[in-house]
């Protein structure tokens, strides 16, 4: 489909070679940056690529300055780590990747399992981070992402209040964009659209983006709801792998290959080329032959007309 002429620029960022591995037997580094290069050859412009956290907590995570550096060398994707706290954001920025997504959960049960700290603990060391980062040339895009921002297992519902408060104290420590993670995959596209909605008349012209799970099939329907209320950039996972370790009932990211087919469809030009993608989703299929991908455009294919 030709893009509309209207639509927004919008970036896909792979995210399954963090999320949708973290909680895997640990998987080469070979053949991580085989998929890499794959998938950035298919068209996908970012990923994030690895998590800085202690590697007795993720082992899969044990390469994480060598997959860096590697991947830099590799390919010209924008290339992101995830951190928790102030020490994983050192080992990132010592790395060289172009991003560094600092999580930050909405709910206090979340955060103490899965960084061992508050929110507002979290929330003040973005800001020490930011501060440090200023002087610097060409220093690392901030993402400031907010994790169970719509609900959480151990904490049920989580007030859009709360999230403002977090994406208006991120917004001033001077993040890049920030994102809002639906963790437990507890979100329907009534209170995403709201909650972006009001992100978006709140803080300005600020890059938004989206991290949905599919849990209870509201992935897709999600992705329009923010699409519409201005979100511009969507993690995904190529076959729908991950789901947090440390959120109960957390199954796996919205398939990278549906988001783009989707946004496709909506007339938004990704520069991805499907048919490509739809390869490399075959590849991770025999790299990964004990794990379950899903996604819908793998099973039925790209439309084709069928003639008699």
């Amino acid at each position: 489909m030709s893009p509309h002429p209207n639509a927004p620029e919008v970036l896909v960022r792979e995210v399954g070679l963090r999320d949708g591995i973290q909680g895997l037997a640990t998987i080469g580094t070979e053949d991580k940056l085989a998929w890499l290069a794959r998938e950035a050859d298919a068209g996908i412009p970012a990923f994030e690529l690895t998590s800085f956290v202690p590697a007795h907590v993720l082992p899969q995570f044990f390469d994480a300055e060598d997959l860096v550096a590697r991947g830099k060398r590799q390919c010209k994707a924008a290339l992101s780590a995830l951190v928790l706290n102030d020490k994983g954001a050192r080992r990132a920025l010592a790395s060289g990747v172009d991003g560094i997504v600092f999580v930050i959960s909405a709910s206090a049960a979340h955060s103490a399992k899965n960084a061992r700290t508050t929110p507002e603990d979290a929330l003040a060391a973005v800001r020490q981070l930011i501060a440090s980062l200023r002087s610097l040339p060409g220093r690392p895009r901030i993402t400031g992402a907010i994790a169970t921002a719509f609900g959480c297992t151990y904490q049920g519902a989580i007030s859009p209040e709360l999230v403002l408060s977090l994406a208006e104290g991120l917004a001033a420590a001077g993040v890049d964009e920030l994102s809002l993670g639906d963790t437990v995959g507890f979100a329907g596209p009534r209170q995403v659209r709201e909650l972006f909605t009001r992100l978006r008349n709140e803080l300005g012209g600020l890059p938004l983006g989206a991290h949905f799970h599919d849990t209870r099939g509201m992935g897709m329907a999600n992705v329009l709801a923010a699409l519409d209320a201005g979100a511009t950039r969507f993690d995904a996972s190529l076959g729908g792998l991950g789901g947090c370790p440390f959120a109960p009932g957390a199954t796996g990211n919205i398939a990278t290959e549906d988001l783009c087919f989707l946004l496709d469809e909506y007339g938004v030009d990704t520069g991805v080329d499907l048919e490509k993608l739809l390869a490399v989703r075959r590849w991770l299929a025999q790299l990964l032959p004990h794990e379950p991908l899903h996604g819908a455009l793998s099973r039925a294919g790209l439309p084709r007309a069928v003639h008699s």
